[in-house]
């Protein structure tokens, strides 16, 4: 089993210099990359492979042209245009569904050139250019030369120099200790920066051999729990989750904590508007230094109320598979639809409802224990749960369910997760027979 965890890095200030420039040397090579492919798909000529790209630039590299590449880890050039054709290759194979009509770049060059109208490629999802401004800044490690111990991750190529302090700067500070096991096969090594931290995002292989360290929630050789009965769980807003064994996950967006981090973000993104008004010249804005420091105080507001959200999710999802139920049924929202209503979008968005569902399927799967996704159009809360009618006029501002054929009296998220753990056992009980 592979799992994958993300750990805050704890670089000092050279670290941090030569991370901003591995990120930076990997954004050039994408950006070159791509440069080269889409001259070819303009000009009709065939797509290059990646193996024939990495060989140009290393060509580019050894030339002298641009000196500075000599000291970045060539693994780091070489993943960013691996990562390039792979995402030319998902928008091509995006093409590929139907009612796309498709032709050869060589076909759409020659009828453009003879006025003929043609449908050509759907550019939705054609791969963009890698900005500096949008804090674009990502790499690879190579998943071999990487090293961990309880405390420290050595990066290849931080420091140049092969004497022994210096070869102290590969080794960066993790935030927390004993996360990742050591003498085990990585995957896919990938150091981020979200405009505020650094992060390591890496998956490992779990082998039943394998001791569980501290901090690990595998473990294995424990006493089995006996299952209890299925769970059905109704997503909502004015509660994240509402459980059918009389369990609720509330919503964090109401805490006092939360409300007070919003009214203070909200003030910020007015005290920065009127600051760009104030320095407007012409069509451009001049930033200074106050209004740059506001910008990354109202940042920071934004990334904790992100981490104080998905934080909540994780604790919430967890606690549901600790109980140990024999299923798990959820409805298929569609979120998407959701978002439209202006009146509830804002706090759509907020609740994370997809996460939370996504969360639930592989901690579930790790946990044996099996999931079942509701129809979309399985009216759970329209049905009565006593006499199984369904009130086809019950509004969302409803939220008592008054059975007009039995007289039952219930809260209609409470009967929808009753009607959900029963469509599960139902799910269940058909694929055994």
């Amino acid at each position: 089993m592979i799992k994958s965890i993300k750990i805050r890095l704890l670089p000092n200030n050279k670290q941090r210099t030569k991370l901003f420039q591995f990120a930076g040397a990997a954004r050039f090579a994408y950006n070159w990359a791509l440069d080269k492919q889409m001259e070819n798909f303009r000009g009709g000529r065939k797509l290059q492979s990646d193996y024939d790209l990495r060989k140009e630039f290393t060509l580019l590299r050894n030339s002298g042209e641009y000196p500075w590449l000599l000291s970045i880890s060539n693994n780091v050039t070489k993943q960013a245009i691996k990562d390039l054709c792979r995402a030319y290759g998902n928008f091509f194979r995006k093409q590929k569904r139907p009612g796309y009509v498709r032709y050869s770049p060589r076909k759409i060059t020659h009828c453009a050139r003879v006025g003929k109208k043609l449908t050509v490629y759907d550019m939705n999802g054609h791969p963009k250019f890698r900005s500096r401004k949008n804090c674009d800044f990502r790499f690879y490690q190579d998943n071999v030369k990487i090293q961990f111990t309880d405390t420290h991750v050595k990066l290849e190529s931080i420091a140049d120099s092969k004497k022994k302090n210096r070869q102290r700067l590969n080794w960066i500070r993790l935030a927390e200790k004993g996360k990742i096991p050591v003498g085990t096969k990585y995957t896919n090594p990938r150091i981020t920066f979200d405009g505020e931290n650094w992060w390591l995002g890496i998956g490992f292989v779990v082998k039943h051999k394998l001791k569980p360290m501290r901090g690990l929630k595998f473990v294995r050789k424990q006493p089995a729990r006996p299952y209890t009965e299925g769970v059905g769980i109704d997503l909502g807003i004015k509660d994240l989750a509402i459980i059918s064994d009389t369990n609720k996950v509330r919503n964090i967006n109401k805490s006092h904590t939360v409300r007070k981090l919003k009214k203070t973000r909200r003030r910020l993104q007015r005290q920065v508007s009127r600051k760009y008004q104030m320095n407007k010249k012409g069509d451009s804005y001049c930033k200074t230094s106050n209004l740059i420091k506001s910008e990354k105080r109202l940042f920071r507001i934004n990334n904790r109320l992100a981490n104080i959200r998905a934080n909540h999710v994780h604790q919430a999802t967890r606690a549901i598979i600790d109980r140990k139920p024999r299923f798990i049924c959820l409805e298929d929202l569609n979120v998407q639809g959701m978002m439209k209503n202006k009146h509830l979008s804002e706090k759509v968005q907020e609740q994370n409802l997809y996460e939370f569902r996504r969360q639930i399927e592989y901690k579930a799967h790790w946990a044996g224990i099996s999931v079942v996704i509701a129809d979309r159009w399985y009216p759970s809360s329209k049905t009565c749960v006593e006499c199984g009618y369904i009130n086809k006029d019950l509004k969302l501002s409803d939220r008592t369910y008054i059975c007009p054929h039995c007289g039952n009296v219930i809260d209609r998220d409470f009967q929808a997760s009753l009607n959900l753990k029963r469509y599960g056992e139902t799910e269940l009980s058909q694929s055994a027979s």
